[in-house]
């Protein structure tokens, strides 16, 4: 069993620190840090995690710690990834793996130079949705591929959450934040990117908080909130991406993918159930696929990513969420945002080849 470090005790720390007490028993949570002491007290109460540190060094010297789980802010990867794996440890990021295509890149250089494992979130393209959503692929019910549109459309986060401000700075917007979930899906269910062209544009220059820890305050942005991009394939066929956090309202599925037999709807890559819908073109017929009747983790699922790279670390199997998957969805945005500066179509240099299915037939937990 390896032991894991927890560094950030934010928003998303609940749900891996549930998941940790009732769900994957093959990783334990040994100690939590964060720079509000506050926050790791309770989660370390809560969910009797045995240590709590003052200082993320403290955590990264403790030798009991196999993996350090950086769950802090965007902005805040590279620095906390970075001194865990010069320290030593192997490394589970949530998304994205840095803010830059060149903090990614020093990180992977890092971890290969070290001999460590560096992986990261998401992991929602392992649950039952995506997954039922490939199985069809990979059985030929579309027909040959055609295209896709991939689409977040929304309006921002400034209405709930507690902190909103840096999801409107370098680093944030609704590419890296929420294109992440979407692009992992894209290339788990099409295989990888050659080369992407984008545009993208500030549609309010200040957003108002109405969520009540900052009820009131104006947030200056500075960063495209609307984005679009075509993504050529490495099979050569084009996908088109939307992310934004301009629209009030959108009746675009989250991700249509587009065959000669007909169109399949793939639910919310932000979660990992769903239902899975086909429609056959020739057939004129709709049918329906509950994920939760072909794959395991249909609910809300985050550390089955960390969970399945601890057991490939120990097992000397390929993991389904190290940094080849990671440094590809970060060149991907990075490059996005470079074409719509530019105005160039930008060629990507990373490779990526699709990791294994998950196995249905294992038991809960269990990877």
């Amino acid at each position: 069993m390896m032991k894991i470090g927890m560094v950030g005790v934010g928003c998303i720390s609940g749900i891996y620190l549930k998941n940790f007490a009732e769900t994957f028993k093959e990783v334990e949570l040994v100690a939590v840090c964060d720079l509000i002491k506050e926050r790791a007290q309770k989660a370390k109460d809560e969910y009797n995690v045995p240590k709590i540190y003052d200082t993320m060094e403290e955590l990264f010297a403790d030798p009991e710690i196999d993996i350090v789980l950086n769950l802090t802010r965007p902005y805040e990867h590279y620095g906390v990834s970075k001194g865990a794996l010069l320290a030593g440890k192997h490394v589970y990021c949530e998304k994205p793996l840095g803010i830059t295509l060149e903090e990614g890149e020093e990180l992977v250089k890092i971890a290969q130079e070290k001999g460590l494992w560096l992986g990261g979130a998401p992991d929602t393209f392992m649950g039952a949705g995506i997954q039922t959503a490939r199985k069809l692929m990979d059985e030929g019910v579309i027909g040959e591929f055609v295209g896709a549109r991939f689409a977040m459309a929304g309006h921002g986060m400034e209405t709930w959450h507690p902190d909103p401000d840096f999801y409107y700075q370098p680093g944030g917007g609704p590419l890296f934040d929420m294109g992440p979930y979407y692009i992992t899906a894209m290339i788990n269910l099409l295989g990888g990117v050659k080369s992407v062209y984008g545009y993208g544009h500030i549609s309010y220059a200040e957003r108002l908080i109405t969520a009540k820890e900052h009820y009131g305050e104006i947030i200056k942005v500075n960063t495209p909130t609307h984005i679009e991009s075509i993504i050529t394939l490495e099979n050569g066929k084009n996908v088109s991406l939307l992310t934004s956090f301009d629209i009030y309202s959108s009746k675009q599925a989250n991700i249509e993918i587009y065959g000669t037999k007909g169109t399949l709807y793939v639910p919310d890559p932000n979660t990992f159930g769903g239902e899975v819908v086909f429609y056959n073109g020739e057939e004129k017929k709709e049918y329906r696929y509950k994920s939760e009747e072909h794959f395991d983790y249909y609910e809300n699922s985050r550390l089955l990513g960390l969970a399945d790279m601890a057991k490939a670390i120990e097992a000397g199997r390929d993991g389904r969420t190290t940094y080849k998957q990671t440094l590809h969805v970060l060149e991907i945005m990075d490059s996005v945002l470079k074409s719509a500066r530019t105005g160039k179509v930008i060629e990507l240099k990373s490779k990526y080849e699709r990791t294994a299915p998950m196995d249905a037939k294992l038991p809960h937990g269990i990877l």
